[in-house]
């Protein structure tokens, strides 16, 4: 239906283009099709029909002037008054601010490239960043995360392709345009005409269940050869807590319809892949079994990544022990950026954002540890990341939580001190 919609849209441009009225009029009262005065043709979805959606015959446009500044969780919503920074290594920040449309000057003397960053700040909502170029696009910011387990998932991209669509799959579960939905987790957003945000929020991440996030551009489903979603400048942020801690770019120059962006694991890691697909198989059935290609490339490995990741872990550990905890954050996130591989600078993250008091965010970086704990201190490790993810939610009250990971520490490393938490919980719980 979502197919149909689409063609009879572009119907309607190319009758308007000829010399034709600029709205679609079937000359049926009960149409599923209105037009507004200015041109727009809307789609409604008819009765018992979810894949219905809006298309207009506008194009959205941003002056390459600005960047546009929107809610990530309500759809169109601009945002005023949003603090923007824009940075380039050691050189003095310029800064903007949104205005009651959203939007925040570019300086005309910023250099706007991948050596440079967008930094977005309001109260209330997690700081974005995310590397240039930047100008003329939209960006959406993310309240702040209430629960523990809560995570969210936003997907910004540029003028075109003009529908990107961001998808989940876990257990039986599809969430999508078609399916907005689940027990937990909700699209809420979903854009149509281009630059998004599309907005994916899991209430409360299950253990024991896996997550699969991925990307469709179905405005090219039906040529996967295509570079369209490539080059898109689609960019994916993933939330916890009050904070950004991962972003993805999707891979250039590479063939492709599907964006396999990341994983949440059943123990809640996030497992990269970033990867491209080719698919003609219906939405619904995207990436669920063999019904898609994988487009291989090799990405330049930066040879300087892991020694610039651990001089960027070091200066975490001196701001860390000097009590900045924001500096030593933003110094950890930055190595594993680098290096997402980085067991250390996890560990050191999961410290730092504990003292801090961002308690969701500690524990993804402790899971993240866990994941990554090898050689002959590896139980060691993942006792002590157990024990301290175990702390949080005794502390917050889930008490068969803090159980279960107790229990797991003292399975990497018997010790008294987890007995004795284990007894102590237990009490809690009654």
């Amino acid at each position: 239906m979502k197919k149909l919609l689409f063609l009879l849209f572009a119907a309607a441009f190319l009758f308007s283009a000829c010399g034709g009225p600029s709205s679609y009029n079937s000359g049926d009262e009960n149409s599923d099709q209105t037009s507004s005065d200015q041109g727009e043709v809307v789609h409604h979805a008819s009765e018992g029909n979810a894949e219905a959606r809006t298309y207009t015959t506008d194009v959205k446009v941003l002056d390459k002037n600005t960047i546009q500044v929107l809610s990530a969780t309500v759809k169109d919503k601009v945002i005023e008054g949003a603090e923007v920074i824009f940075q380039r290594g050691g050189e003095t920040s310029l800064k903007s601010v949104s205005n009651a449309s959203g939007l925040a000057a570019v300086p005309d003397n910023f250099m706007d490239d991948n050596g440079s960053l967008v930094i977005i700040k309001k109260e209330g909502y997690s700081n974005l960043v995310s590397k240039c170029p930047c100008r003329g696009l939209t960006y959406a910011i993310s309240p702040h995360l209430k629960n523990l387990d809560g995570v969210r998932v936003v997907l910004n991209w540029g003028a075109s392709p003009r529908d990107l669509d961001l998808h989940v799959r876990y257990n039986e579960n599809h969430v999508y345009y078609s399916n907005m939905r689940e027990s937990n987790v909700n699209l809420d957003v979903d854009d149509t005409d281009s630059y998004g945000p599309e907005t994916i929020t899991l209430d409360k991440k299950e253990y024991g269940t896996q997550y699969a996030f991925f990307v469709h551009d179905y405005t090219n489903q039906s040529n996967p050869d295509g570079r369209s979603l490539s080059s898109s400048s689609a960019q994916v942020f993933v939330y916890i807590g009050s904070s950004l801690i991962k972003s993805f770019t999707v891979p250039v120059g590479v063939n492709g319809n599907v964006w396999k962006v990341f994983d949440l694991s059943p123990e809640g890691e996030i497992v990269v892949h970033n990867k491209m697909f080719k698919t003609t198989a219906p939405t619904e059935d995207i990436l669920n079994g063999n019904n898609y290609e994988e487009s291989h490339f090799s990405p330049a490995a930066a040879l300087s990544d892991k020694d610039e990741a651990k001089r960027l872990n070091t200066l975490g550990e001196t701001a860390y022990h000097a009590g900045n905890m924001d500096e030593a954050i933003d110094h950890y996130l930055a190595a594993i950026d680098l290096y997402n591989d980085f067991g250390q600078a996890y560990s050191n993250l999961g410290l730092a954002y504990y003292k801090n008091g961002n308690k969701a965010e500690a524990l993804w970086a402790n899971r993240k540890a866990i994941a990554l704990a090898n050689g002959a201190t590896a139980n060691v490790t993942k006792a002590n990341s157990y024990y301290n993810i175990a702390k949080i939610y005794e502390d917050d009250g889930e008490f068969e939580e803090a159980l279960r990971n107790y229990r797991k520490a003292n399975e990497n490393n018997p010790r008294d001190a987890y007995d004795k938490a284990i007894a102590r919980v237990q009490e809690k719980a009654g």
